[in-house]
Formats: C-alpha cells, structure tokens, sequence
C-alpha cells in the first residue's frame, strides 16, 4: 500500500518564492524524520504551476546528496527500463490538473533518520486582464510547526498594488499573512500556526491543503521603454497603456452537436448571454452554430445595437444540442463572414468552441486545418476552446497556432460559463494590431511578431546584447493603432543596465524559459526535417538550462540499491508515457489524471497491485480505447447510429464487442453489456476493468 503520513514527522516545510521582473523561481523544501523504530518509505508530495519547468531537485540523506538529472528522453528511458527489468522501481510522477501539475516522489528513509527533500521550479508570469498571479499550492500532508511561505517580488518598473488571495487566505488564516509593499519591492509572509493548519477551510487533521495566491501589477508610466531590463541579455515587457480600444468584428462558432447536450449546452448558452452584453455598440458581432450542418443567426456581421443583442440573445437561448460535428465548414463560414466585413481601423477575431472531434463534412483534421489557414490567410487570429476531454487537443491546438492565436482547455466543471466568460475578457478589448518589436543591437530574440495585443495583457521579447554593447542597443516598437501607423520609441535614453538588481545569469534564464516555450508551439507547426531542427534546438536549450520539459526527463536515482525514478513533464492533450493500461490493444488516455505506481517489492501480489490501479482508474475517470481498436467518436453525436440504453444516458452500438465475451465484464445496466463499444457508461465503467497488463514506456 503507498505510505501515509502517519510514518513520519515533517520537521519543516518552505517554500521560498524570488520573483525579479515577473519571472519565478520557487524552492520547496521538506525535512522529514522517520519516527518508526524500522525503515519506512517516506513520501513528497506537491504541486506546482503548469507553466512551470521544473529545473533541480535533490534529497539529502546523511549527509549524502542525491540530485536529479535531466537527461533526453531516451537516455531517461533507457535507465527506467534497465531499473523495471531488475524489479526495482517503476514511476512517472507527475500529472496534468487545471492549472497544477503533480510532482510526487518517496524514498526509504532508515528508523529515526531524516531526509530532506529540495525541488526547484522556474516560470515567466503571464499579465492576465490587467495582473499577475503567483500561485503556491501548500499540501504537505499533515500540521508542520515549523511551516513558512516566503515570497519576495522585485520589480524595476515599480509595483503598483499587491494583494494575497487564494483558500490559504480566508478566515483564520488571514492572520498568518503579512504582506510589506516599498515602491519596487513587496513582501509576504505566510507563517501558519499548527492550529491554524487545522481549523481553516480544507484543512484538517491532515493539515493545509490548498493554495495562495499573489497578485500584483506593476507600474505603467507611459515612457519608453519603461520595462526593459539589461544585462548580457535583455528582457522586454511591453504593456503600454492610455491606448484608445479598437473597435472588433467577432464571430463566435458554436457547437450544437449531440455530444454538447444537458450541462455543456446550457453554460455555453449562458457565457454567450454575458458576452453579448459585454459588447460596445461600435463591435460588429456574427454568431454560427453547427452540428452535421451550419446555421447563422444573421448571414453577415451585425453591429451590437441593443435591437440586434436582443435578437442575438433569443437565439442563443434556444441554441439545441443534436446531430454530428461539421467543424470545417463552420470554421470557412465564420472565416467568410469576417473577409465580406472589412472594416478599416477594427480588428477582427474568430472563436471556435467545440467539445469533439469532426464527424461530419470534411473529417481530415490536416485538410480542415490547410482550408483554415487559405479562409484566414493571416488577416486576423483564430482562437480554438475545446471543452472536456472528448476533443483531440492537438488538432485545436495546431488550428490555432497557425492562425495566431491560442487553444485553451474548458473544463467541465460548474464554472465552465466563467471560464468561457474569463477567455472572451482576455480578448475582449484590442488595442493594438501588427505589432513587430524591433531591437537594434540585439540577437538571438525571441518571437517579435504578433497579430494583436489586448488591453490588460503584455508582450514579452528577450534577446542577447550583440557584443554586449549596451551603447547600440535601440529598441522600437511599430504597431497599427485604430487605422493609423504608430511607432513606440526613445532615442533620447539609452538603456541602462540592470546590474544591481537583477541576479548574474537570471535574464539569460528568462530567455532561455521563452524560447523553449516557443519552441514547443513552433514543433507543433511543423513536419520532417525542419522539425526535427527546431525539436534538436529546444532539447539543448532544455539540457544546458536543466528545464524538464516535454523532450527532457529528470533522473532521480535513489540511495538503496541504486533505485531509479523518472520525471516526465505532462503536456495537454497528449499521451503520457509511464504505466500504460492497455484495452483491446492500444491506449489512449484524454483524461486530466495519471495513474501513478512506483513498485519497489518484486514480490508484491500483482492482484493488490491491479485492484490498486483499478480503484485509481475508476476516480480518476481514465478512458481507456475499446475492443479491437475501434477509434472512440464524440458521445452523442447522433451521426455515430448510435442508440441509447434504456436506464442510462450513454450510447451504445448494436452488434459490437461480441469478439469480447469472456472479458470480465458485469452488466449493471439493463442492455447487453456485449453492445457497448464506448465503455464509457459510467454503470459500465466501474467493472469494465478487463485485459489490462503491465508494461514499461
């Protein structure tokens, strides 16, 4: 059984936070004592911000360290694989949440011995809506006495508010936060009693388990460049304000397919209630909804006139939820009705919202997504929002990315209206468009291109100073504002540098952080040679700057018997590697959790181990690919044929899975369980467990 808590005494538990010009880097520190008169297995358990690379993480144990080492992926493979074959452990410790991912690792810790655990993460604040958020998930499984977040923030600009939020800030707990805010510095302090660890919201017995979160924002004076910082490198954040809002053309592409009937549905509807009221009188708006076919509320772009809300609002009430997903022709619709509405001195913006895969028209997501490049051909951005996880991530993403703009992951949660409200926010106010950040004197920069920028967000450009000459170092901004050209610059000031302030090689790091990110959405675009350069050019970058990223894993080798765990990090949408359930012959995993197992007793009962897994599997709603490899399309859709059973809600095919008679399977709905090709029916899924084996990456 994995170990509890009970095991051990956590001494102490820091987690120390140094942000300098927005960028982030976090230490966790956990001292544990082994408090048992035998060895046990002690655990570490935490959480950081998807964002997030992880870049150290090191245990001490008398007096010896043992650190991580970020390695390629194959290397890391290589060395799990040799460690699975001697049966000494098995682990990929890390999972993909909201906005959290896991880092979970334990180690056997001899009677009364201490081991002091140590993880390093780094990550660029993003200015979202017009602030920066912080955010420190504090769990560490039971009351610490000696228990202390510390955050220091350092900003050259100066920083024009701070505020603690967060379920670690409420009630009692209130009182262990101090926060001190000097002009450019800001502290806060988060010194919980071990009462407190007990009595607040989410917290109990167990101690804390919840997050805190900093928010600020800095100061915006209006002069250029106000936020450069400079040393070696440069890092620009360019978020000018006092900027008169351009007026958009926005059309929304809504799926009504079978699969968004119930709860999907009705937030969609009611998102689009709030964002309609949202709109200024000078927007133009186009609303499109499709199932196996597309319709329109009007067949070109209205202005967002009261008389026109009001109609657009009866429409969106009565949106149904029936029929297949015709995403290509919806995407060329919307594309065609914002190219037959140019505007001069608007920007125009397209949303996709959808929560499956094309099943009707064109299915080729390659085709669809060549079709929404020509429609777009670059004129305005394309932002893709796949709601649940029944959407092929990758394919939105990719969609997306290509037209500048960014695919975001709706949950199904009870706030999912807010999180389609929260994203409309983001965009819903341009300010400038066909901004090219220019830096004479600077190489290696990162992106400098971009399609617009939105009122309360920020564009962020790093560089190296060419021969580090900071003398001819001019940077320049050229943008469209309204329907006229505008140029942002200062040849009066040269930039100074930023030695006193910034630690060496931290700006270095910032650049590093950007590029690889960029990097990452670049790959995504590309095919064949040119991605394997751009693929070869992101795992040095990870290597030299030890960032655990989707090319790159951490080896954790371990004190007894030279045990050997590896850290993958998670990406959305995507496959993760490690322990695979294998069904019908192939894997596929599209939900947000991982089953984790780490195995250090060759001679566990592999029936303790399945039952284990199984119980995990079930809470975590892992899907898992039905028999014979039949691809899974989007439930409900009614182009599928599907039926439904009578007592319960899902879908089931006639005539398939009969190849699957002997599998462990109990029926508890009242169709024949042997027609089920989902296995996806929550009645079903409980005892679907059934030709699952083992087997290393």
């Amino acid at each position: 059984p994995p170990p509890t808590g009970d095991d051990w005494d956590i001494r102490h538990f820091h987690i120390n936070s140094t942000v300098t010009s927005r960028y982030a880097t976090t230490i966790i520190t956990s001292r544990v004592t082994n408090s048992m008169d035998e060895s046990k297995e002690i655990e570490f358990h935490v959480q950081i911000p998807k964002n997030a690379f992880i870049s150290r993480f090191r245990m001490f144990i008398d007096g010896q360290v043992y650190d991580g080492v970020v390695k390629t992926k194959e290397q890391a493979q290589q060395q799990y694989t040799q460690a699975v074959s001697r049966g000494q452990s098995a682990g990929i410790v890390s999972s993909v949440g909201r906005t959290m991912e896991e880092f979970k690792t334990s180690v056997t810790v001899a009677a009364h011995k201490k081991v002091t655990f140590e993880l390093t993460y780094e990550e660029l604040l993003k200015r979202t809506l017009g602030k920066y958020e912080l955010q420190i998930h504090a769990r560490p499984m039971q009351p610490v006495a000696d228990f202390k977040v510390d955050v220091y923030i350092y900003e050259k600009a100066g920083i024009s508010y701070i505020d603690v939020k967060g379920g670690l800030s409420t009630k009692a707990l209130a009182n262990a936060i101090t926060k001190t805010h000097a002009d450019k510095q800001a502290w806060v302090h988060f010194y919980p009693t071990v009462d407190h660890q007990k009595t607040c919201d989410s917290c109990g017995e167990q101690g804390m388990n919840g997050d805190l979160v900093i928010v600020y924002d800095v100061t915006h004076s209006g002069s250029f460049p106000d936020n450069i910082m400079v040393m070696g490198y440069f890092v620009h954040h360019f978020a000018p304000s006092n900027l008169t809002r351009i007026p958009k053309n926005i059309v929304f592409l809504i799926d009504q397919s079978g699969s968004m009937h119930g709860k999907k549905i009705e937030q969609t509807r009611t998102a689009l209630l709030h964002i309609l009221n949202d709109l200024a009188e000078d927007d133009f708006f186009g609303l499109i909804t499709f199932d196996s076919s597309i319709s329109q509320w009007k067949r070109e772009l209205v202005q967002a006139t009261s008389e026109n809300l009001e109609g657009a609002k009866v429409f969106a009430r009565n949106i149904p939820a029936s029929g297949g997903t015709n995403i290509n022709d919806a995407v060329l619709e919307g594309a065609h009705m914002l190219n037959a509405h140019p505007r001069e001195g608007s920007a125009s913006i397209l949303i996709l919202l959808t929560d499956g895969d094309p099943t009707s028209g064109e299915t080729n997501p390659e085709i669809i997504q060549s079709n929404a490049r020509r429609a777009i051909a670059e004129k305005f951005p394309l932002y893709c929002l796949g709601f649940g996880f029944d959407v092929k991530f990758e394919f939105l993403e990719k969609m997306s990315l290509e037209n500048n703009g960014v695919a975001r992951r709706i949950y199904e949660d009870s706030d999912a209206d807010l999180q389609l409200q929260g994203f409309y926010e983001e965009v819903a106010t341009p300010l400038l468009t066909d901004v090219t950040m220019i830096y004479l004197g600077g190489t290696n920069l990162t992106k400098t291109n971009f399609s617009q920028y939105y009122n309360g967000s920020e564009i962020v450009v790093a560089g190296q100073i060419t021969d580090n000459n900071i003398e001819t170092f001019i940077p320049e901004v050229v943008a469209i504002s309204s329907n006229r050209k505008v140029t942002f610059s200062n040849t009066n000031t040269s930039v100074e540098p930023s030695t006193e302030t910034v630690a060496e090689g931290l700006l270095q790091r910032v650049w590093a952080y950007l590029k690889v990110k960029q990097l990452l959405e670049k790959e995504v675009l590309l095919s064949g040679p040119e991605k394997e350069k751009v693929k070869k050019e992101t795992l040095e970058l990870s290597l030299k700057y030890s960032f655990v990223t989707p090319l790159t894993s951490m080896v954790v080798t371990k004190p007894q018997e030279d045990k050997t765990e590896v850290l993958h990090k998670p990406q959305e949408g995507k496959i993760q590697h490690g322990l695979e359930l294998m069904h019908g012959g192939e894997h596929h995993y599209t939900q947000h959790h991982l089953l984790i197992g780490i195995f250090t007793n060759r001679t566990s009962p592999l029936g303790t181990v399945l039952k284990y897994m199984y119980q995990t599997m079930v809470h975590s709603s892992i899907k898992v690919q039905g028999p014979g490899n039949r691809s899974h399309k989007n439930v409900g859709d009614e182009d599928n044929n599907n039926t439904r059973c009578s007592g319960c809600t899902w879908p089931h095919q006639e005539g398939t899975g009969k190849e699957n008679k002997t599998d462990s399977w109990k029926p508890t709905c009242p169709r024949n369980p042997e027609d089920c090709s989902s296995r996806k029916c929550p009645q079903h899924q409980k005892d679907a467990f059934h030709k699952l084996t083992l087997r290393p990456p």
